[in-house]
């Protein structure tokens, strides 16, 4: 049996719980007779009376009682099943796609700063270099690093980058100088072999060299990673130098873990953009994560201003 209109089973389920349709047209903001009509039309539906008419007054006939305690159980759970999902909304979890590197040496390292300011919402995070599908693959928002072309997508600038060198300060200390960039002839280098489409040299030595003006050093041996993480990890245990980004070096820097031999930096031909489908704006978990992101990367540039990149050797 298909069930009857759900405008007049509201409109019963309000008269059956004042017994009143003053009352129920004042709860539903609409007229008395509206109320009325719509009860003897679900009558009329159902094949019996629902209400017992008196001078002002109504009284519920044994199926009335019947319906109205099917209707409350039902409107109830219906009511609470939307505020669960809004409460979901409100906190639940929010999936970010971030490439290894990012999530390795900047986002990881603050999450603790979110979960001080959102204790309620919950976060995944899906370190992958591919480029997710945002609308199919159940993904939130994505930190992605290239020119910010991204068909179909809301795309906004999250921070730009710089690359130098770094190196730990014991291998500073317990090999031959570097006094200008030339230098790196006599030392093992580290180089990020990331091949990503838009931004090739995002942080290689041969692109940052040509930058400086030196030509004759060979950079085609050493120590070659996939992932900028991992450069910068090989770099703090003294292995080489490494060719950084300051977005994956800051931190080390900052707490003196990596010095930078040389002073110059090459700006990186790509740029940190977030990426989302712009309807997931409207989620107030996947709000509170871009708004704390943004917070994020402005004190992080407030503090490569104050200090720089990190001490230079």
């Amino acid at each position: 049996m298909r069930l009857p209109p759900l405008q007049s089973l509201r409109a019963f389920d309000a008269a059956a719980r004042h017994l009143s349709f003053t009352r129920a047209a004042e709860e539903l903001f609409v007229t008395q007779g509206a109320i009325s009509q719509q009860v003897r039309q679900l009558e009329e539906y159902l094949g019996f009376r629902l209400f017992h008419r008196l001078p002002r007054q109504i009284h519920l006939t044994e199926e009335g009682a019947r319906l109205s305690r099917a209707t409350s159980a039902g409107f109830s759970k219906i009511a609470d099943e939307i505020e669960r999902l809004k409460a979901l909304e409100d906190t639940g979890v929010v999936t970010v796609s971030v490439l290894q590197s990012f999530a390795v040496k900047w986002l990881v390292p603050r999450l603790g700063h979110f979960r001080e300011a959102y204790p309620d919402i919950d976060v995944r995070i899906h370190a992958d270099d591919r480029l997710v599908d945002l609308h199919t693959e159940s993904i939130d928002l994505a930190v992605r690093f290239g020119n910010g072309e991204y068909p179909n997508l809301h795309c906004e600038l999250l921070m730009h980058d710089e690359s130098f060198p770094v190196c730990s300060p014991a291998y500073l200390a317990a090999h031959p100088p570097l006094n200008t960039p030339a230098d790196i002839a006599g030392h093992q280098l580290l180089h990020d072999a990331t091949v990503v489409m838009d931004h090739p040299h995002a942080a290689d030595w041969e692109f940052w060299l040509d930058a400086v003006d030196v030509t004759d050093v060979d950079v085609s041996r050493g120590l070659r990673f996939n992932s900028g993480d991992m450069v910068i990890q090989a770099a703090l245990i003294g292995q080489g130098l490494g060719m950084a980004r300051t977005s994956l070096a800051a931190l080390d820097l900052k707490a003196g873990n990596l010095v930078r031999p040389f002073p110059q930096s090459v700006a990186s031909n790509g740029a940190y953009y977030l990426v989302y489908p712009e309807d997931h704006l409207k989620r107030p978990r996947v709000l509170a994560f871009v708004s704390w992101l943004k917070n994020e990367v402005a004190a992080t540039l407030k503090d490569i201003d104050e200090d720089g990149t990190g001490p230079v050797a």
